[in-house]
Parts: structure tokens; sequence; C-alpha cells
């Protein structure tokens, strides 16, 4: 029998669940993927706002279950997290990223989420979980490195050998590779995930075997490769901008299944075996679209034009490292900020194109920066002292 007061704490916590959902969407998920096509003048800023939230909730509803375990179960050992506990840290972390939101500077989500959530655990008395901190720490120390440096290695061969017809798709290549192992929740059997090479493998061999997983993505790498190669022999520039458009759209659907478990996660401790999982991420997934919709064209514009300024070689330079460091965290469940990846990839796409009158703001990348590092450590004080604050009074 459900007490009227612990369905009222459910409900609140729900609540703050939604909130934590719709500053993700007018945040991180909603306006990176496709802030350098905007950059780059494929896509209005209006309709990339549009396009961005139904993505992200495929995303959501597709690949958000990995991470969502690890932000709700996989931070803080020896305690679970309790309604009011879950509250704290989805208001503190929600607050935090809107203030960044409307203030134009992108508040590293999963900085202030964690951080949220770790303080608030520890505040119950839970114990730190350093095995999943130093995945996450080696994750976020080398987001900007990785991502950096391989935007600004495909922007610089884009730019020097001006060879896109070639080069493009041997990108697109690369991409449809990445595309074929991607797990899907679809594909696998129930609670698990299953690429399509290796959904392919498993029909045609009666199991998941390596020569035929790699012979399924190196066909699909060639197919996409000749597609792409087409449309930029026939169209041109504007062959170009499809690539573009098509790799925000995969940026968007992985930001929604990254993100997703940052608004959800610490309600599954709650909910238990009793809500199945596939219902939280749909909740979450309609708050990302709801926040996407909304929210991001505001972030939109400001990573577009405020951070450096993009063309479509670039733009392709940066969004490719954003794909494939997006599902490697969805792959290991690792909460990771979309706000760090795509920002670290526009910055080295932008200077590799520096030479040929592309710009970075130093400024803002500072701050930027600055606000990363503030935002982990604030949240983590933030939900440790207003738990404790609570737990003193007696409502804790």
């Amino acid at each position: 029998m459900v007490t009227v007061a612990a369905a009222a704490t459910l409900l609140i916590a729900a609540f703050a669940s939604m909130f934590m959902a719709w500053t993700i969407g007018a945040g991180s998920s909603g306006s990176t993927p496709f802030a350098p096509a905007v950059g780059a003048n494929a896509i209005p800023v209006m309709r990339a706002g549009f396009y961005v939230g139904i993505l992200g909730f495929a995303g959501a509803v597709l690949q958000g279950a990995n991470v969502s375990q690890t932000v709700g179960k996989g931070l803080v050992a020896g305690s679970t997290l309790t309604p009011v506990a879950v509250i704290v840290a989805l208001l503190t972390a929600a607050t935090l990223v809107a203030v960044g939101v409307f203030t134009g500077y992108p508040i590293a989500t999963a900085f202030t989420v964690t951080g949220a959530v770790v303080g608030t655990g520890l505040a119950m008395g839970g114990d730190p979980a350093w095995a999943k901190y130093t995945q996450i720490a080696a994750l976020w120390v080398l987001v900007p490195f990785v991502g950096a440096g391989a935007s600004f290695l495909t922007a610089y061969a884009l730019r020097e050998l001006d060879r896109d017809a070639v080069l493009v798709p041997l990108l697109a290549a690369v991409v449809g590779a990445l595309v074929a192992n991607v797990g899907f929740a679809l594909l696998g059997p129930a609670g698990a995930s299953r690429s399509v090479a290796t959904a392919v493998s498993v029909a045609a061999l009666g199991h998941a075997e390596l020569a035929g997983v790699v012979a399924v993505s190196l066909v699909l790498a060639l197919l996409v490769a000749a597609v792409v190669r087409w449309d930029v022999a026939t169209n041109g520039e504007a062959g170009t901008r499809h690539f573009l458009l098509a790799l925000g759209a995969l940026v968007a659907f992985s930001a929604g299944g990254s993100q997703v478990g940052l608004a959800v996660g610490p309600l599954l401790p709650l909910v238990g075996e009793q809500v199945p999982t596939v219902y939280v991420l749909v909740g979450g997934g309609l708050g990302l679209l709801i926040g996407s919709w909304t929210g991001a064209p505001r972030m939109i514009k400001a990573l577009a034009q405020d951070y450096s300024s993009l063309g479509p070689r670039r733009s392709i330079a940066a969004l490719i490292p954003s794909f494939a460091i997006a599902q490697a965290a969805v792959f290991f469940g690792i909460p990771v900020s979309f706000n760090e990846i795509i920002v670290s990839a526009i910055i080295g796409g932008g200077a590799a194109g520096a030479a040929s009158g592309g710009t970075v703001s130093r400024e803002k990348m500072v701050k930027t920066a600055a606000a990363w590092a503030g935002s982990l450590a604030l949240a983590l004080a933030a939900g440790y002292g207003a738990f404790a604050a609570l737990a003193l009074v007696g409502i804790a």
C-alpha cells in the first residue's frame, strides 16, 4: 500500500527529473548536435531545434539504459538514493544547468549531475565508487584532446588536400562502419542492445561471428561511401551539406542516448522493478524533446556563432569525432557532457581553419573551461550541503 506521502514524494522526484530533462534538452543535447551545421549555414536555427528534439527522443528510448543505470546506481557505493536525495540531486543540477542556458554559457550537464548525485549520496552516508570515478575522469580528461585533435586533423586534411570528392566519401565510410556497430535496444534480446552488424551476423549464422560482424560493417561502410560519393559528385557543395546534416542527425540521436540518463537515472532506484526502464526512458525523452523545442535555439546560436566560424568542411570534422566519442560513452555507460564533446571539436576544427579566416574565441574558451570545472565542484558541494541541511532539520 503506497502512502499519500510516499506518492507525493515520488511525484516531486518525477517532476524534478522532467525539469532536469528539459534543461538538458534546452542545453547540451538540444543545442550542440546541430550547432556546427547551423554555423555552416546548412540549416536554420529553429529547424535544427525541431529535428534535434525528435532525434534526441529516439536516442533516449533506444540507447538510454546504460548511462541511466550508471547515474542511478553506480556513482555511490553502499547506499541507494532515497526519494528526498533524488529530489535534492536533480533540482541542484537542473538549477545550475538552467542558469547556463539563460546566460548563454554551456554548463557541462554531466559534470553537474554527477557532482550533485555524488554529493547527495555521500551526505547520505554512502561510500565513493572509486573504480567508476576513475573511468569517468579518464573519459572527461581525454575528450578535449581526442575530440579537438581528431577534428583538427580531419579539417586540416580537407582544407589542404581540397579533394572533397575523395575525402568526404572516405569519412562517410568511417561513419558507416561506426553506425553498423552502434547498439540499439530494438535489435537485442530483452534488457539488452545489439548492433546492426551483430544482428545480421546472428540472423545469418545463428550466432555473432567476428568475421560476420566485420563483413557487415565493411558492406555498410562501402554502401554509405558510395551514396555520399554520388551525392557530392552530383550536387557539389550541396552534397557536402547533406552529409553534414546526416552527421548532425547521428549526433542528435547519440545525445539523447547519452544525456537522458542524467535526468532519469536517479529515478531508477525509486521505481525499482515495478516500472520497466523503457517507460522511464520515454518520459525522459519527452522532457528532452520539449526542452529542445522550447529552449535550444539560444544555445544553438551561442555555439554556432560565438565559439568559432566554421564552414561545412570544418563542421564535418567536428561532428565525426563527436559521434564516435558519444557512442563510446553510451557503450560503456559513462555520463559525458555533450557541451565538452562538441565545444572541443568545434575548437579543433576552428583552429585548423584559422589560417584561412576561421576564428576561435579564446576568451569564450577560458570562461567555458572555468564553468565546466566550477559546475562539478559547485554541484557536489551544493548537493552535499542541501541534503545535510534537510537531514539536520529532520526532513531527509
